[in-house]
């Protein structure tokens, strides 16, 4: 048992050492870092320890495990939330420019993060943003969400005198005007345009690239996780459409967004699963329309300690187990429900 109970020293009483570490030292609140350094300090924690640090909150050590004080026990996971990535621009018929890149989908992590045991936490994968196929911008990617965080999905790409949408990353522009916003903490925006070429959705990590003549630009970049194992890269922009004598703009991080169309060519899809942005139409002087490319999915990856018992899902989530780490990967929407 950590500590002995109260007591109350007398005036002048010289305290031993065992009275110092069960009255004072085993009864005190612990403060450490994190719980690599409360495991170094105290490797063999005793029965009604209390210590606190930011990655646990306040926990008790039960005789087997350290638990939530006052609450439901947790569990600490890390995190990756990528919402959908935005469909690119339209290019309607006529001699018009090319069409805007999809911007990415919000990405959000955590690391450490204590969420409950016992308790059915909804995971939802957003959907892709299709890619325009009349004179709008290109479809928004839809919120991906896991506990208390949720990432928004990206806002689609610019079409023919149709504004871009804001979104996780904002969409590319076309014809003149300003890329769309991204959200603070998730994404950036897309490029500007001030030429016949269309600029690219933003990345998570960098802004869709400006253009000021007849060749699109490329979609920002996304950002790389070794969450799952290995590393991979989500939420980048796609890249925008190119007129007449131009060239297409690259899908962000080297074509994991979409690449914008060629003149008189349609947009790419994005990487599946990614989270990322499709390219824009290309434009130029035919009586032709041409589509934007997709964006794709989100994804939700939730990674524990290996120690942990196996959660419970629904959704039918890729479950891997490698360097220590449980992995649980959704790339459809379902739950998870960590055991007592």
């Amino acid at each position: 048992m950590a500590g002995a109970g109260y007591r109350t020293f007398q005036s002048g009483e010289v305290l031993t050492s065992n009275n110092v570490q069960t009255y004072l030292m085993d009864q005190a609140v612990q403060v450490y870092s994190g719980t690599a350094a409360r495991a170094s300090a105290v490797p063999s924690p005793s029965t009604g320890m209390v210590a606190y640090s930011t990655a646990t909150g306040l926990q008790v050590f039960n005789g087997s495990a350290w638990v939530a004080v006052g609450g439901a026990a947790t569990v600490s996971v890390d995190y990756l939330v990528v919402a959908g990535g935005a469909g690119g621009g339209h290019k309607i018929s006529g001699d018009v420019g090319g069409a805007g890149g999809g911007g990415a989908g919000g990405l959000l992590t955590g690391t450490a993060v204590s969420v409950p045991k016992g308790v059915t936490m909804t995971v939802t994968v957003g959907a892709k943003g299709n890619g325009a196929t009349s004179a709008v911008a290109g479809g928004r990617g839809s919120d991906s969400l896991f506990y208390l965080v949720t990432a928004y999905g990206g806002g689609g790409g610019a079409g023919n005198a149709i504004q871009p949408d804001s979104g996780g990353s904002g969409g590319g522009e076309q014809g003149g005007l300003n890329g769309a916003q991204g959200i603070v903490g998730q994404g950036q925006k897309g490029g500007n345009s001030t030429g016949v070429g269309a600029s690219g959705g933003g990345g998570n990590s960098t802004a869709g690239a400006d253009t000021s003549t007849a060749s699109g630009s490329a979609g920002g970049n996304g950002t790389a996780s070794s969450i799952s194992g290995s590393s991979v890269t989500y939420a980048a922009g796609g890249g925008g459409g190119a007129y007449d004598g131009g060239t297409a703009g690259a899908g962000g991080s080297s074509g994991v967004g979409g690449a914008g169309g060629a003149a008189r060519a349609n947009g790419s899809n994005a990487t599946a699963s990614r989270g990322s942005g499709g390219g824009g139409a290309g434009g130029g002087n035919t009586g032709t329309a041409y589509n934007g490319g997709n964006g794709s999915d989100g994804i939700v990856i939730i990674r524990t300690a290996d120690t942990v018992p196996t959660a419970t899902t629904t959704g039918a989530p890729t479950v891997t187990t490698a360097g220590g780490f449980t992995v649980y990967s959704f790339t459809a929407s379902g739950t998870i429900n960590f055991p007592t």
